[in-house]
Formats: C-alpha cells, structure tokens, sequence
C-alpha cells in the first residue's frame, strides 16, 4: 500500500483554525498550537455565554417591568400575581417590551392586575 503524505488536509485545518483565530493577540494568532488553545476556549465561552445571554435578558425584562410596575404603585411580584390570577398569559419579553414602548396599555394591566390582587 502506497505511503499517504496528510500535507494537503493539515495545511487546509491549520489555516482554518489561524482564520478562526484572527483578532486574537501575539502568538495566539500567528502559531498553530497556541492559536488552536485559544479557538478551543473561545469556543467554549462563546457556547456558554449564549446560554448565559438568555438569563441576562430575562432579569433585564425583570427590572423594566419592575420598574414599570412602581411607577404605577404595584410591586413586581404583586403584579405577577395579579396576571396569573386574571390568566393574562404574557411572557416577560413581551411585558417588558409593553412597559417600554406602550405605557398606557401597561397601565390597564397593572390596574387588572391590582383588582385580581385585591379580591382574594
């Protein structure tokens, strides 16, 4: 069996990891086996951090809304309350998004929400 040189199919995965790489500083760009531990951690935080965002975003909509909901003199957790009672099935993205751009509608919640509260 004739022997296989694997020259061709290295130098391809060198230059795709050194393209990966670009923006990264000294050697971490310029050497394969550093610039190939740099892309691997990148990688990984990068895969984490996607995760990560989602939990960022949600306790961002928290605060919007939270602060919202004081403005019209209602904690958070009490208008959360008040919107399960009522079965108002708004998720927080789209409350936040409300308490932002529509305040007006945000205030009619807040208001069913407060008479939810009130009757139990």
């Amino acid at each position: 069996m004739p022997r296989v040189k694997g020259g061709v199919k290295a130098r391809r995965h060198h230059k795709g990891v050194l393209a990966l790489t670009k923006g990264h500083r000294g050697q971490r760009h310029r050497l394969f086996k550093r610039a190939h531990e740099s892309m691997v951690h990148a990688l990984s935080y990068a895969y984490a951090h996607r995760r990560e965002r989602k939990g960022d975003m949600r306790r961002l909509w928290i605060t919007r809304i939270n602060a919202a909901c004081r403005a019209c003199d209602m904690p958070y957790g009490r208008f959360i309350e008040g919107l399960k009672k009522a079965n108002v099935d708004l998720d927080r993205k789209v409350l936040a998004d409300m308490a932002v751009r529509d305040s007006a509608a945000f205030s009619k919640l807040v208001a069913l929400a407060k008479e939810q509260v009130q009757a139990a």
